[in-house]
């Protein structure tokens, strides 16, 4: 292991969401990120998803840290997961260190570990990595990117960013940092790829505020927005622009609670005097003089925008009378959700206005231009695109040959392949345990490909079950068989089909009996085939068969 860096992706390649990357050096391991994805529409009851983190258990001894570059939920969601299993100090900026605490608590994993807080600009050792925090702009405060001193040289995890030059709150990224180190020489650059596909600069969080600002002007409707609840500049944005125009404000929704707390305990934010009310003295201000912020801008299932665009809201009922602004877009995969509730909001009779009709919402994450300059500032000797889906890592790699990498230098990695670098060259040199865990409530890891086809076959096709009573003696038929379907046909539409599966099952079960068969197993696999083979020629349906066998 001596003079050989590692670097293994366990998660944010080839998708959106888990990101996680380990760098290894020595006896030494630093893991940059700990984050979530949400389930695909496949994934029938699964509430997250999170990166298989078996590697860094077996060498749990020399993981050193564990340092987040900022507290969206695909960088911090599967923190608690991991602190479960290693008992690792955490490296982070106030804000993510103050979500990050929100989320241990729900876990009662709070005092388990050590959080410690750095700005942008300082930096520290961990093992025999020294890491610096550089100030970058993105769509939550105090997001950084990583430059990473190894025994070998820098290398530059950008983390999520854009290139705001008019931010909110923050102050603009680092760029004379990043040139800075690029003069001085960086080993390899981890870059964000989200975003590559879309040419010229991500517009400034700036023209959220002027298009709020426009939006409220003037309105003589109640105004309800929603956003994400991490988004704390957009909130102040959305804030600002109420007290501006004489409006109080509402917050609803657990998480945009929580994350409001802490960014005004840690000033992250500056609520002007008498904005802020509860929302229990919504009715007793005029419409017009209210505005709502609220937790679903992805439509999920149970949030608050959700619960009000179905009436199932105890305090809102959304009308004629109001505004609905989302201020998101829909992350990839989530675009079915939030049209449900688009459709649903006008159904109500509200004017609803989103990302196509205004610009109420900018991306957090660089395009073409801005990714180009940070590869040319850098001008990495070795460069992997991370964050992305595996069109975008390519279109990331095209981009680092158009800005002078060697293609020889580009690697366009899969989640667990390792990229060994030494003194004098750079290659994939196998690959580390790596892939998804996936939370159904409180198991982790319990529910397999298996269990996830057998969900699907429920979902689509139903459920039989057979149940008959065999003799304890000789394993004649004494009861049965009886057919009981769930999610498969509605029986007394089909007395037919019902009666021809019972006289299948009836002589599958004669014929086990003629030919002496008494294992159960066996005895169920013949139930099984008569049915499956008869069910799929007659009406093409493949439903899940349970036999269920008793003795009398």
């Amino acid at each position: 292991m001596a003079n050989k860096l590692k670097i293994i992706p366990l998660g944010g390649l080839n998708e959106i969401g888990k990101n996680m990357t380990v760098y290894e050096y020595g006896g030494d391991i630093l893991v940059v990120d700990c984050g979530m994805a949400f389930p695909d529409t496949g994934m029938f009851g699964i509430d997250l998803v999170i990166p298989d983190m078996s590697y860094l258990i077996k060498h749990k001894n020399r993981v050193r840290a564990l340092v987040i570059t900022h507290g969206h939920e695909d960088h911090v969601g599967a923190v608690p997961f991991l602190l479960q299993q290693i008992n690792v100090p955490i490296y982070c900026t106030r804000l993510t260190a103050g979500l990050i605490d929100i989320k241990l608590q729900e876990f009662n994993l709070s005092h388990t570990t050590d959080i410690y807080t750095l700005e942008a600009g300082e930096s520290f050792e961990v093992g025999c990595f020294s890491l610096e925090f550089i100030r970058v702009n993105h769509s939550i405060a105090g997001s950084v990117s990583l430059a990473i001193t190894t025994p070998l040289g820098v290398v530059i995890h950008s983390g999520d960013f854009k290139i705001d030059s008019t931010p909110v709150g923050d102050q603009v990224i680092d760029l004379a940092r990043f040139g800075q180190l690029g003069q001085e020489g960086v080993l390899a650059l981890l870059s964000d790829s989200t975003n590559v596909e879309r040419p010229g600069y991500a517009m400034s969080e700036r023209k959220v505020g002027e298009s709020l600002d426009a939006l409220f002007r003037g309105c003589d409707r109640r105004i309800i927005v929603t956003t994400f609840a991490s988004n704390v500049h957009r909130i102040q944005q959305i804030i600002d622009a109420a007290a501006k125009h004489g409006r109080r404000v509402a917050i609803t929704g657990r998480s945009m609670e929580n994350i409001l707390r802490v960014a005004i305990e840690l000033d992250y934010m500056d609520i002007p005097p008498n904005t802020i009310m509860e929302l229990s003295q919504v009715k007793g201000v005029p419409r017009h003089k209210v505005v709502i912020v609220t937790t679903g801008s992805q439509g999920e299932p149970m949030s608050a925008l959700y619960r009000m665009a179905i009436s199932g809201h105890k305090q809102v009922e959304i009308g004629a009378g109001d505004r609905v602004i989302i201020s998101a877009s829909p992350i990839p995969g989530n675009e079915k959700m939030v049209s449900r509730v688009i459709n649903e909001l006008f159904r109500k009779g509200a004017e609803v206005i989103y990302e196509r009709l205004a610009e109420v919402h900018v991306s957090g994450h660089a395009c073409q231009e801005e990714l180009k300059l940070m590869l040319a500032l850098t001008r990495p000797r070795y460069f992997m695109p991370v964050h992305g889906e595996y069109r975008h890592l390519r279109a990331h790699a095209a981009l680092a040959r158009l800005t002078g990498v060697d293609s020889k230098h580009i690697f366009v990695a899969n989640v667990g392949q390792v990229l060994t670098i030494t003194e004098n060259s750079a290659k994939f040199t196998g690959t580390a345990p790596a892939g998804q865990l996936l939370i159904d409530g409180l198991g982790i890891g319990d529910v397999g490909n298996m269990v996830l086809r057998d969900r699907k076959v429920l979902a689509e096709d139903g459920l039989i079950v057979v149940v008959v009573t065999l003799d304890a003696e000789n394993g004649q038929v004494t009861a049965g068989p009886d057919i009981v379907s769930r999610g498969f046909v509605y029986v007394k539409e089909s007395e037919a089909l019902m009666e021809e599966m019972r006289r299948l099952c009836l002589r599958a079960l004669n014929l086990c009996y003629e030919q002496h068969i008494t294992d159960w197993s066996a005895i169920k696999a013949a139930i099984k085939t008569a049915l499956s083979d008869y069910l799929y020629k007659k009406i093409k349906r493949s439903p899940m068969i349970l036999p269920v066998i008793m003795e009398s």
